[in-house]
């Protein structure tokens, strides 16, 4: 493996795990939001259908969704006859596998967040006459800010770390579909250790930072409400 072919598969890596990350919070945020002020009965099946990637295992999740991008499928056909491309084995498709996988690890955070906010101060932004946009503006994302960055963090981490998943809907295609964790696999088959105690110094260095840094948000975060609420 050469020096290009690393910077590339970091490249891959950072490129799935920075648009996996933004779609998740433009989409996980409103389905946060239904689901902490959702009353239903049904809420529990709708929470245990976005956390089921977290006891799923990768390969069965990927093997479902690489039927479901196959050419002679629905979803894959349709993308088939727009594009004509293949949705398997694309990096579209790893970015949707990315998606669906990770999404627990942005929604779960803001929803707990959502809900801790309660409703008394989006009903006083309502006696103030602002609409629902302003108020969550104004008063839901600078209160949660701590726990969108948090969200973001762990899904751009829980992306960067993927496996399973990626290599059942992408395979193993240089500058397409191989990200660091698959380029450490190949080196490990390939007896070239020392290439992947590079890989894997890389990806534990980036995954410990990232936990560093959520956890300083937190502490930063819970000191200066410890110090707003202080008499």
């Amino acid at each position: 493996m050469t020096s290009n072919d690393a910077w590339l598969a970091l490249y891959t890596t950072l490129k799935l795990a920075g648009l996996t990350t933004v779609i998740l919070l433009l989409l996980g945020t409103p389905l946060a939001w239904y689901m902490s002020k959702l009353k239903s009965r049904y809420k529990v099946i709708l929470e245990a259908i976005v956390a089921l990637p977290l006891v799923l295992p990768p390969t069965v999740l990927g093997f479902y969704l690489l039927i479901l991008f196959s050419p002679t499928n629905g979803p894959g056909a349709w993308w088939k006859s727009v594009t004509g491309q293949s949705l398997a084995f694309s990096f579209t498709g790893i970015l949707i596998g990315s998606v669906i996988y990770s999404l627990p690890f942005v929604v779960q955070p803001l929803q707990k967040a959502f809900e801790q906010l309660g409703d008394s101060l989006l009903e006083a932004g309502a006696m103030l006459c602002a609409n629902s946009i302003d108020r969550f503006f104004t008063i839901v994302l600078p209160m949660t800010k701590a726990s969108f960055i948090t969200a973001a963090s762990l899904g751009f981490a829980h992306t960067v770390g993927e496996f399973g998943v990626v290599l059942m809907i992408g395979g193993n295609i240089p500058g397409e579909t191989r990200v660091l964790s698959i380029a450490l696999f190949d080196q490990v088959e390939a007896l070239n250790y020392a290439t992947a105690h590079w890989l894997a110094a890389l990806l534990l260095i980036g995954s410990m930072v990232l936990l560093a840094l959520i956890y300083l948000l937190n502490f930063n975060h819970e000191r200066n409400v410890k110090d707003w609420v202080a008499p």
